[in-house]
């Protein structure tokens, strides 16, 4: 069945889930799934990234070939990483504040969402490109210290700072990353802005260490920052832009950055619900929107074309997404903090999920599933 004779549902059910992957494929994605199903409005969203990266769009297929992905059976794994907002700032090495993996296991049945904490201790293999020869320090690192360009100091790759992340990650955790995005912090405020805000739980109160109550970044002072705060209330909101992005940054909270993470994952389950409600991919002019939106603050790195990666997981139940808590707790304290190590039930989950033995194991463990 080609693309195009999907019903409209079952067309956006395709955008979602690839949405559901990386949340920063939302717009990309959509480009790619208007095109196939009618839109014939030429040029796409010029996506960056490494000389390597796959263009964002594909050739119709003919209705003698077969759809594009088709030949995807799984696992599939897909890595997002969220880069801190200095990254304007000229010279500024690039840091992973948000490293997301979604692991959908042979057959494309099912899917499972976790974060690796940005401070874990994980051993960087080294990485001649950027100079640098390897070691035992924390992930958030990887992008930094692989985006070194030699002769180059004031201009750090992304797209080469994703190169070695991507192998930290495949090494600690075992899983081979298919594809993958980096998305600006900046870039996900104005995607979420351009979707009309998103609704979501927040399941604890919330102070903004950066934000006044009018969206204004508080000021700096000695220790800190100063003024009033932002403050977001359990229950269920309505976030913007700047709100959403507020929120999900926010670690000096009671659980710390293991409820970063929580949050994090909260809020791509929410912008995905509100873009299936939106029916997004029926409407070419919003999808133009949100890939203005975006810009160059999207960086999709990955073997195979976003259309591919869609389309192999379209089959993909909507009642299949699991999203995972990962429990963790620091290696030393005060002045010799280390960084974070997972715990031995947070561990033995990556190792269930290699073989293929991961619902069991939630369902032993059913604390690691994240709920909201």
């Amino acid at each position: 069945m080609v693309l195009g004779s999907m019903a409209p549902r079952r067309r956006w059910l395709l955008l979602g889930l690839a949405a559901l992957a990386v949340v920063a494929l939302i717009a990309a994605g959509a480009v790619v799934i208007t095109r196939l199903t009618g839109d014939s409005k030429p040029g796409g969203a010029p996506v960056g990234g490494s000389p390597t990266a796959s263009p964002v769009g594909t050739p119709t297929p003919s209705p003698s070939g077969p759809p594009p992905g088709a030949d995807i059976t799984g696992p599939l794994n897909l890595l997002l990483v969220g880069v801190d907002t200095r990254v304007s700032v000229p010279g500024w090495e690039p840091h992973s504040d948000a490293v997301l993996v979604l692991h959908v296991p042979k057959g494309l049945a099912r899917a499972y969402l976790f974060s690796l904490p940005r401070d874990l201790l994980v051993d960087i293999p080294a990485f001649p490109k950027a100079g640098y020869k390897g070691g035992k320090t924390k992930l958030t690192h990887a992008m930094s210290f692989g985006s070194r360009v030699p002769g180059k100091p004031k201009q750090p790759s992304t797209a080469q700072g994703y190169e070695l992340l991507r192998s930290t990650v495949s090494g600690y955790t075992g899983l081979r990353i298919d594809a993958g995005a980096v998305l600006t912090f900046n870039g996900f405020d104005r995607l979420v802005d351009t979707l009309g805000g998103v609704d979501i739980y927040v399941d604890q109160r919330v102070e903004s260490l950066h934000r006044r109550p009018d969206g204004k970044y508080r000021e700096s002072a000695p220790g800190g920052y100063k003024g009033p705060q932002q403050v977001y209330e359990k229950g269920e909101r309505h976030l913007n832009g700047w709100q959403a992005l507020d929120y999900a940054r926010q670690r000096y909270i009671t659980g710390g950055d293991y409820a970063r993470q929580r949050h994090q994952q909260q809020l791509i389950r929410a912008m995905t619900r509100k873009i299936l409600d939106e029916g997004l991919a029926r409407q070419p002019e919003r999808v133009d929107q949100v890939v203005s939106a975006l810009g160059d603050t999207l960086v999709y790195v990955g073997g195979r074309k976003i259309v591919d990666i869609a389309y192999a997981l379209s089959g993909l139940p909507e009642n299949r997404f699991t999203l995972v808590g990962l429990p963790g707790s620091g290696v030393g304290k005060g002045s010799a903090y280390r960084g974070e190590q997972l715990t031995t039930e947070g561990r033995k989950f990556l190792t269930e999920l290699r073989a293929g033995r991961a619902d069991a194991y939630l369902a032993a463990h059913p604390g690691l599933v994240v709920k909201n």
